[in-house]
């Protein structure tokens, strides 16, 4: 007999728990085994900018909830509108309909009318209306012999009856039938002179409009026509004002150069919006002091080139000490790198002699792969 290893949801679920486990053991292995991580730590600038970009989709998921929320708010208030609208429909479509079945689907007028009839009982023939009425069986006790002998008689006038009442109902019928054909009738002329009425008020309407419309179009035409006027009454007003601007200007002391207007109370002062200009006598003033500057300018940058070279001499002094006593250190550092490398020298043929030593003598029995290969197998 065949044994087949049905797996159940307890072997899942431990096969899932085992590869849990062993994902985690690798992940710590990968941890601890890499010196970088273990020796220096974390890398606290990967972190930052995790932290950074956590906070930026952080930021970006709000937008997109408020996004989310303004988006369903609308679509809600839409929902909202469209389902009061539906609403309002379905109670037009259920008055409407109410109204037809009060109108034209009432219950005396249905087929199965005569089962839920009120007066179905009082409607309804006897048990027996004659002697040889078939509904009269065997064991109907209705029918004894010798009984009801004027049944003919009594059924002419149910008959009669019966005649007289469909008569009736049908006088009744035809005249609710002129009653309502009078009514549609009165009705129809009603809206025939309702709609005579409107078009009639529509036309009035249009023909006062019209008036009122050429009544303000003569307003305006003369408004326009006076307005024409006076902006050619204000145009020339102000083209004789320029003209006459325009002379004075010309005549006056500004563009004639007038000297004497410049002048003011005060002496040694001149009025600066009148001032035109030196006169002969004050150019040759400022001209003479000009030259007294530049010749004072001239004197200053002599003597102050004279101190340049002054600095320069003591400079270039200075230069050639502080390059001597450069070349002195030199000399004295070049001795001691010197020294320093013999001495270094020495130290590596006495360190070289400590390593034969150690490899000679102390570290004789050197261990083999198989005693490396047994450490770092697990973390734990």
């Amino acid at each position: 007999m065949l044994n087949f290893f049905i797996t159940t949801e307890r072997d899942r679920r431990e096969a899932a728990s085992i590869e849990r486990r062993r994902a985690r053991e690798e992940e710590r292995k990968k941890r601890l085994f890499n010196p970088r991580v273990r020796l220096i730590g974390i890398d606290a600038a990967a972190l930052k900018q995790q932290v950074e970009e956590k906070r930026q989709r952080d930021a970006e998921n709000k937008n997109v909830d408020k996004i989310f929320l303004d988006q369903l708010k609308k679509a809600d208030e839409v929902a909202l509108i469209l389902e009061r609208k539906e609403k309002e429909e379905r109670a037009k479509i259920q008055q409407e309909i109410n109204n037809f079945r009060k109108n034209y689907q009432k219950p005396e007028d249905r087929r199965e009318f005569d089962l839920n009839d009120p007066e179905f009982k009082k409607k309804q023939l006897p048990c027996r209306t004659h002697d040889d009425d078939p509904r009269l069986g065997i064991s109907a006790a209705q029918k004894f012999e010798g009984e009801d002998l004027a049944s003919d008689q009594r059924r002419k006038l149910q008959n009669e009856e019966v005649k007289s009442w469909l008569e009736q109902q049908m006088r009744e019928r035809a005249n609710a039938d002129k009653e309502q054909r009078v009514a549609e009738d009165a009705y129809k002329a009603a809206v025939i002179a309702r709609d005579q009425r409107a078009i009639e008020l529509d036309m009035l309407e249009k023909e006062c409009r019209k008036k009122i419309l050429e009544s303000a179009m003569k307003f305006n035409r003369a408004l326009a026509d006076e307005k024409l006027c006076e902006k050619q009454k204000a145009e020339k007003e102000n083209t004789e004002d320029n003209w006459a601007d325009i002379c004075n200007f010309l005549n006056s002391d500004l563009m004639t150069e007038n000297p004497d207007v410049a002048v003011s109370n005060v002496p040694g002062k001149k009025i600066a919006n009148a001032y035109k200009g030196l006169t002969a006598a004050e150019q040759m003033a400022f001209r003479k002091e000009q030259l007294q500057q530049i010749e004072e300018m001239k004197q200053r940058k002599e003597l102050e080139l004279r101190r340049s070279r002054e600095m320069d001499a003591y400079f270039d002094g200075t230069q050639q000490t502080i390059y001597m006593l450069d070349q002195e250190m030199l000399l004295k550092e070049k001795e001691r790198k010197k020294k320093l490398a013999e001495e270094n020298l020495r130290l590596a043929e006495e360190q070289k002699s400590r390593r034969r030593f150690l490899d000679k003598v102390v570290y004789s029995n050197i261990p083999s792969d198989e005693f490396y290969d047994q450490f770092n197998r697990t973390v734990r």
